[in-house]
């Protein structure tokens, strides 16, 4: 049973039965229960470090933003991919400022940050054709945010059939060089939106 491909951004869906993708293959079982990634727990249990990651993203240089997997930077937020995603395409939408809270941002942030998600789900449906997209922004550790102290909006591609997404098989780990696949297809979409990019991947 063959992890998902680094291109392949839709699936077989059971015996027969192909799915929207952009090339490869992989195996997806369709159940009633909700969309789980196992080796998220690789980022549960992992030791933290005492800074943010979120906030050294937006101190990043242009020339750190492929290996980073930053797609676009603008004045208040930024794209990045999830490094342990719900799907392939997963990206988070990332306020510059280091805020917990959407009342704690000015208006201008509150703005970039929502304009920015909007043309990120635009860039994303054009780039791996999904059936629907989940958006949204959890708040507080209770609400399920992994990084609670810097907020940060989701975007995960969905298809039909895909709520047990990935294989569930011993230890599968999302490898850096999927995700590097998926910045390098991603990447043109995202040029369009005007903002700090990263040099040709």
């Amino acid at each position: 049973m063959p992890f998902l491909g680094p291109d392949a951004f839709g699936a077989r869906l059971g015996e027969g039965h192909s799915g929207p993708g952009l090339g490869g293959e992989c195996y997806l079982a369709i159940v009633n229960q909700p969309l789980w990634a196992p080796w998220r727990m690789e980022y549960i249990l992992s030791p933290k470090s005492a800074g943010c990651v979120f906030c050294d993203y937006a101190k990043a240089d242009e020339s750190a933003f492929a290996e980073s997997h930053i797609l676009v930077a603008t004045e208040h937020a930024y794209v990045v991919l999830n490094k342990y995603p719900f799907a392939a395409g997963h990206l988070l939408v990332v306020p510059m400022r280091h805020q917990s809270a959407l009342d704690a941002l000015s208006d201008e942030e509150a703005d970039g940050l929502f304009r920015l998600t909007r043309a990120a789900t635009t860039c994303l449906q054009r780039a791996v054709s999904p059936g629907g997209l989940n958006v949204g922004v959890n708040l507080g550790r209770a609400a399920g945010a992994g990084i609670a102290e810097h907020l940060h909006a989701h975007i995960v591609p969905r298809w039909d059939g895909d709520t047990n997404f990935m294989p569930v098989i011993a230890d599968v780990r999302v490898m850096p060089q999927h995700l590097a696949a998926t910045f390098r297809h991603l990447y043109p979409f995202f040029a369009s939106i005007p903002g700090r990019h990263a040099k040709e991947p």
